[in-house]
């Protein structure tokens, strides 16, 4: 019995290595990055550690706009357009109910759970950074903006965003002094790829290429082609993800400046968010695809752990977008027309961590100052999470997504830097 369990393990391995050698990475890069925190590494060292995980990282972003060009376009345009329209809907209607839920359960969380206490906040806190009076509108006209670029060329490399500017009048007052400072809004370009600009025009360029029957055939070929060399070559790159999820994982835990803090001041909030986290993925989700589908979910779990593992140790849905559509397609059964059209568009605007995560720590830092919310404020919290998650999923550590919510229930900004020692495991 026991060497037929051995083989079934070794099997198992053979047919999975790179998803054992990935499971292994993990593991190996935590151990190491706490175990090389007592030898205080110096910047230089810490620089070469991380260096293969920044390069790795940057590999895959690299991936991301030829994949999302040809696999949308390629898939689209062997769809018939009326198929499209349902597909498309169904999936922003799936989208937005998943990040309604997970705000929920974090909102419901974190009033259970109150890990909010006031008595361990420091006096010394350092003011957060502040984006201005941001508002929830900015966000989603910025978010509609985005997805109609009036130059998709630039879309590759940059996206719309309202700033807030600060504006002293040169005319002085009546009594001699200067007039108050006025705050104006500027629509300008951010550095930044525009994944949505990107997603809506190769949607309709599939859909109309669709359309267009047997004249459009050497097209479609084209992309069907194109984008089988890359994915063959994003089968052949992810060899090296062992090795850059490991450095990347190590070189985070070395660089935190204190663990201590997290266990001591920060501990019940990160089982907040972990739970949230974890009871979303595990049960929310899950039961979904019950209710929709009628099936089990587990041979869906069991054929995406690579892409699972690899979005771990990345700390990046769109960086692990060429591996869910592999697993997807190659372990679950899925059509690629299908999956090339709704990964790109999940990776962008599914954002049911980051609506968790916001919605946690608004009433986190609410519960710190003694700020009693009412059921109004909590619903414009809820809301707020969802929109801002879909419209602001790509900026770093969530910051402008949690600032635009606390301006928006009227809440102090200085207490978000406490969040920052947490953030990236988060």
């Amino acid at each position: 019995m026991k060497s037929r369990r051995r083989d079934e393990i070794v099997q198992f391995c053979r047919e999975n290595t790179l998803l054992v050698m990935t499971m292994f990475s993990v593991f190996l890069g935590v151990v190491l990055g706490f175990g090389l925190r007592p030898l205080n590494l110096s910047q230089e060292t810490l620089q070469l550690i991380n260096f293969p995980g920044e390069i790795f990282m940057q590999v895959l972003k690299m991936m991301i706009l030829p994949l999302i060009f040809s696999s949308l376009i390629s898939a689209l345009a062997q769809m018939d357009a009326k198929e499209s329209g349902q597909m498309g809907a169904s999936t922003v209607l799936y989208y937005l109910s998943t990040a309604v839920l997970a705000t929920l359960l974090g909102i419901f969380l974190v009033t259970v759970i109150h890990p909010g206490d006031p008595s361990i906040k420091g006096t010394d806190i350092a003011e957060a950074p502040s984006e201005g009076n941001v508002s929830p509108l900015d966000t989603f006209l910025d978010l509609v903006r985005n997805m109609f670029p009036e130059n998709i060329i630039q879309a590759t490399f940059e996206r719309m965003q309202t700033t807030y500017v600060a504006i002293r009048p040169k005319i002085a007052s009546k009594n001699g002094t200067a007039g108050n400072i006025i705050v104006k809004r500027s629509i300008g370009m951010t550095k930044g790829m525009n994944i949505l600009g990107i997603i809506v025009f190769c949607t309709g360029f599939g859909i109309v290429i669709s359309q267009l029957g047997e004249r459009a055939r050497i097209v479609v070929d084209f992309f069907v082609i194109l984008d089988a060399v890359i994915m063959r070559w994003v089968v052949t790159l992810m060899w090296f993800a062992p090795l850059g999820i490991t450095c990347l994982i190590c070189g985070n835990l070395l660089e935190l400046d204190d663990i201590s803090d997290i266990a001591s001041v920060l501990a019940l909030y990160v089982l907040t968010v972990c739970a949230g986290l974890v009871l979303h993925t595990i049960i929310t989700v899950p039961l979904m695809y019950f209710f929709i589908t009628r099936e089990n979910p587990l041979p869906i779990f069991k054929g995406m752990i690579q892409a699972v593992v690899t979005a771990f140790g990345t700390a990046s849905g769109g960086a692990t977008l060429p591996m869910s559509m592999q697993c997807l397609e190659d372990h679950c059964g899925v059509d690629r027309r299908i999956s090339r059209f709704v990964l790109p568009l999940g990776s962008t605007i599914n954002m049911d961590g980051n609506a968790l995560y916001e919605a946690v720590a608004v009433i986190f830092i609410a519960q710190l100052n003694n700020v009693q919310l009412s059921l109004a404020e909590v619903l414009t919290v809820s809301i707020t999470a969802t929109i801002a998650s879909i419209g602001l999923g790509s900026v770093p550590a969530g910051l402008v997504s949690i600032l635009l919510i606390l301006n928006t229930v009227g809440l102090p900004v200085r207490d978000v830097s406490m969040l920052f020692t947490v953030d990236w495991l988060l």
